[in-house]
């Protein structure tokens, strides 16, 4: 059975509205880089996700072990799809429940997932977002605020810092090519652009986990 929890945001949803499937993730370890594989891995088992446009697939949360894995934990550790609110799409992707998926050389069980609808926040951050054709941290960033343009979304976007005090350059391997991103947060946004850019994301890849913003708590 599908478990529910009802969130009201005061926010109404764009339309279609769009919602998130987040499956429990049983397992140890996955590649610290899987967003290609958990997204074919996925695809085998439920096309419909694969063929539907507007569909988001966030790479599943870990502790990294700064060694190319990171160690799965219950507590954090979800699967998490955003997908345009269709009763069908929703019930085809429920077949994922309790499936095994294979990533590389590692396994992962999903459990019984919960129906989420989605939340404003003022600071919203994408782990990754990547623009075709602009790999330079300060060319990236103004492809990234014409995007947020395009889309209306009146927002203050960053790139925030790593560890060494330098732009979060990211990168994600797809078969044979590595792709080049930037981490990004948008601060200052009002509850509809907020919903929107969730929706919306800017970038591509969006089924490989990137461009997929998230409520932000921390400081930016």
């Amino acid at each position: 059975m599908l478990a529910v929890e009802s969130q009201k945001s005061g926010v109404d949803l764009l339309v279609p509205p769009y919602v998130e499937l987040s499956f429990g993730v049983i397992g140890e370890t996955l590649p610290a880089d899987h967003g290609y594989g958990l997204y074919s891995a996925i695809s085998k088992i439920c096309p419909a996700l694969h063929e539907q446009e507007g569909v988001s697939i966030q790479t599943i949360t870990g502790i990294p072990d700064r060694r190319g894995r990171i160690y799965l934990t219950k507590d954090k550790s979800f699967l998490r799809i955003r997908l345009p609110y269709d009763p069908d799409l929703i019930s085809r992707s429920l077949t994922l429940a309790g499936k095994q998926l294979t990533i590389g050389n590692h396994r992962i069980s999903l459990g019984i997932p919960q129906f989420l609808t989605l939340q404003p926040a003022d600071i919203l951050k994408a782990r990754i977002v990547v623009i075709k054709g602009f790999q330079d941290a300060e060319a990236f960033l103004k492809a990234a605020k014409y995007k947020l343009q395009l889309l209306d979304i009146n927002g203050v976007a960053s790139i925030p810092l790593n560890e060494k005090e330098e732009p979060d350059r990211k990168t994600i391997k797809i078969k044979s090519f590595t792709v080049v991103g930037f981490g990004v947060v948008v601060e200052n946004l009002t509850a509809e652009d907020s919903i929107k850019l969730q929706v919306a994301g800017i970038g591509g890849k969006h089924r490989m986990g990137c461009g997929v913003f998230v409520p932000f708590r921390g400081e930016a």
